[in-house]
């Protein structure tokens, strides 16, 4: 290139870059206000007229786990945890076939029970702990299961959930609330409480309602939160408690 040609080029003027015009941020689209909580005896009506609703949507309620007595039900509410209850119900039948009372099953080899309980899931720490509950209560108990809250949860594998199934359905003693995944989701849709912790929302519940229903109670909610109130996808246009239910009237 020529001198010359270098030179006229310097004199022109350099284009600037144009500026796009800058994005204005997205619109939040506007928060639901959370539905005014209740208290006293306003939350106590509400409470109960979705009790009353609830018992007339699901008049046969009642636990789903096959059971003949005390100790079957505990150890199929034991491997309930993390597991369907149709699940539970087609392996306890073999299971106490073949271990019918406390005394067989803690005397069972464990991989054999293993082995039954297997698909379950999480069939190692299931079966250590419905063998080390049938041996503490033949040791301590003279093979018969204990009958109250205090001597079941120190049983291996026993907490206060399942001590709760244990009295009320085997037993007839509303000791409390049973709080399992669909009690807890329930709770909090329906405006009952806030409380996260399941031994903190049974005591929030337990209030609410007469002590003689606290086992049927539960019973509702879970066949309500199994047939209606999915976690995922709650059918609230099929529920009998759309008009009153916080959650479908944000």
């Amino acid at each position: 290139m020529s001198a010359k040609k270098r030179a006229r080029d310097a004199k022109k003027p350099v284009k600037k870059a144009v500026k796009e015009p800058a994005k204005r941020p997205a619109k939040k689209a506007p928060r639901k206000r959370p539905a005014r909580a209740l208290r006293g005896d306003a939350l106590r009506d509400h409470a109960r007229e979705i009790q009353r609703r609830l018992a007339v949507a699901y008049p046969d309620a009642h636990c789903e786990l096959d059971h003949r007595n005390a100790f079957e039900l505990a150890v199929a509410t034991v491997l309930s945890a993390q597991c369907t209850d149709k699940r539970v119900n087609m392996v306890t039948p073999d299971l106490f076939e073949r271990w019918p009372d406390a005394r067989s099953l803690a005397a069972a080899p464990l991989h054999e029970i293993e082995d039954v309980v297997r698909s379950t899931g999480f069939f190692h720490n299931k079966a250590k702990s419905i063998q080390g509950l049938a041996r503490t209560v033949v040791t301590e108990h003279g093979g018969q299961l204990p009958r109250t809250m205090d001597e079941l949860v120190v049983l291996p594998g026993i907490g206060r959930k399942t001590a709760n199934v244990v009295l009320g359905n085997a037993f007839g003693m509303n000791e409390g609330v049973v709080v399992d995944t669909h009690v807890a989701r329930l709770s909090a849709r329906f405006g009952l409480t806030q409380e996260t912790d399941a031994v903190r929302i049974e005591r929030a519940l337990m209030p609410l309602f007469e002590r003689e229903t606290w086992a049927q109670l539960s019973h509702l909610m879970i066949w309500h939160g199994r047939r209606t109130c999915d976690a995922r996808a709650p059918k609230c246009g099929e529920c009998v408690l759309v008009d009153i239910c916080p959650s479908a009237n944000p």
